[in-house]
């Protein structure tokens, strides 16, 4: 499992990204498509046309992580394609219900409860 610290950003690349490209080819998408710098604290995630392999990519003081997942059975649940937008912004929650096979577009958590006293 990923060990990434409480900081550390992570962003979605939306739509397809071509699962033979490495840390040089996955760094020029995060420069040139994402607009993000490749060399800060964040994690950079992206998935093939099938939804069944995804790479993150991560900088670590002197070099990259590049994780690599394969699903032997089913899908990750990959957010839909928003016309104007080339990533989205996840939380470390948000990725790891990801990586779960949760679809975390569809998220419902159990309702917050206010209570004025107790009984």
């Amino acid at each position: 499992m990923l060990s990434i610290n409480h900081n550390t950003c992570v962003y979605l690349a939306l739509g397809i990204t071509d699962m033979r490209k490495s840390i040089n080819g996955l760094s020029l998408l995060v420069s040139e498509v994402l607009e993000q710098d490749v060399f800060g604290d964040c994690l950079f995630v992206f998935c093939n046309r099938n939804r069944d392999k995804l790479k993150i990519l991560h900088w670590d003081n002197n070099g990259f992580w590049l994780y690599y997942k394969r699903l032997e059975k089913g899908r990750f649940k990959w957010p839909a394609l928003i016309e104007s937008q080339s990533s989205i912004r996840l939380t470390q929650r948000e990725l790891n219900w990801l990586l779960d096979g949760l679809n975390i577009e569809k998220i419902q958590a159990h309702p917050t409860l206010k209570y004025t006293q107790n009984n």
